[in-house]
């Protein structure tokens, strides 16, 4: 490919914005069953062959990569519990131009695959932690495993893994009164503690108005310990608002896609489990990419296909404005 035809797809939508990062689910199956994620009625789990093959992930990263994708996260469902996977994501690794490639995790088997993780190449770990407290560890998640994700965390810390971003889904009346002793613990460790809005996603959501608490409320309540200064960040690190109290190790970052929209400067796109690209996650609009792939779709046809998912995506979000989510689709298979 020619410098000009390479220029000419780069993957830029209508607004602008250049899409340099995709999100890849894994798996729609996980070994949790958080309150604000999994559907009360759970529907059958995508078989294997329901799943895109890692060669076929492979394709498409390779093409993306060629349009300019710089940046992969590796989401779920859980994305541990797909087999072998440091073997794909060793395979990531060897794609030239790929600068980037992290893990979102919930933690329960991370002490587990800690050392393979790092060996295939992931250094940036996002673990989703809504708790500090084992009893309600179980309560949100289903599952009596703080002590195993503690240890995830720990051992990661140790091996060199950096960042570690601590993932908080912020809800009133279910975990605000931990709030200060999540912040407490970037003092001393070098661990970035993000706090993200509750958000109403999905079609059997638990999200309630009571349940919502925005980013600047939290941040307000965290300066109870001191000041916190704003920190400046490159165009990779997503759309985290990032601080720092003076002295401390590690950082603050807040996410507020619902009182801070961040839609203007949103550079992703995501690849769920079962093979459909999305250009939003907060939208219900898919490309079957899966469908175009097996039925012997060209190299041409994916970019095509990458392509024509950005050029229709949206400007923005409507949360605000519906008061509920206008993605209906099961998180799980979405990707976080």
């Amino acid at each position: 490919m020619t410098e000009n035809e390479q220029e000419g797809s780069r993957l830029i939508d209508m607004f602008d914005r250049s899409i340099s990062y995709l999100r890849l689910s894994l798996t729609d199956q996980c070994n949790l069953r958080c309150l604000y994620c999994t559907p009360k009625i759970i529907t059958d789990k995508l078989t294997n062959t329901e799943l895109l093959s890692y060669e076929e992930i492979l394709r498409v990263v390779q093409l993306a990569v060629q349009m300019g994708v710089k940046k992969i996260r590796l989401t779920g469902g859980e994305p541990l519990v797909r087999h072998d996977i440091t073997t794909f994501i060793r395979g990531l690794a060897k794609i030239d131009g790929l600068e980037d490639i992290r893990l979102t995790t919930n933690g329960v088997l991370l002490a587990d695959y800690a050392e393979e993780l790092y060996q295939a190449g992931i250094r940036k770990l996002n673990i989703s932690l809504d708790t500090l407290r084992p009893d309600r560890f179980r309560e949100i998640t289903g599952g009596d495993f703080f002590a195993k994700v503690w240890r995830g965390i720990t051992i990661a810390q140790e091996m060199g893994f950096a960042p570690i971003k601590i993932n908080v889904v912020a809800m009133n009346g279910i975990n605000d009164d931990e709030f200060l002793d999540f912040a407490k613990l970037s003092l001393t460790a070098p661990y970035q503690v993000r706090f993200i809005e509750f958000m109403p996603m999905g079609k059997d959501s638990t999200w309630e108005k009571e349940k919502y608490i925005s980013a600047e409320t939290i941040k307000n309540r965290l300066e109870t310990l001191g000041p916190l200064s704003s920190v400046t960040t490159d165009g990779m690190e997503g759309p985290a608002r990032v601080f720092q109290f003076t002295g401390a190790v590690g950082k603050i970052g807040f996410i507020s896609p619902i009182s801070h929209h961040f839609c203007d400067r949103c550079n992703r796109l995501r690849l769920t489990s079962e093979g459909k690209l999305r250009s939003c996650l907060l939208t219900d609009q898919e490309t079957d990419l899966k469908t175009i792939i097996r039925n012997g779709g060209s190299d041409r046809d994916i970019q095509n296909a990458l392509r024509d998912t950005i050029l229709n995506k949206p400007k923005g979000h409507k949360l605000n404005e519906k008061k509920s989510g206008n993605c209906h689709g099961q998180m799980s298979r979405i990707g976080g």
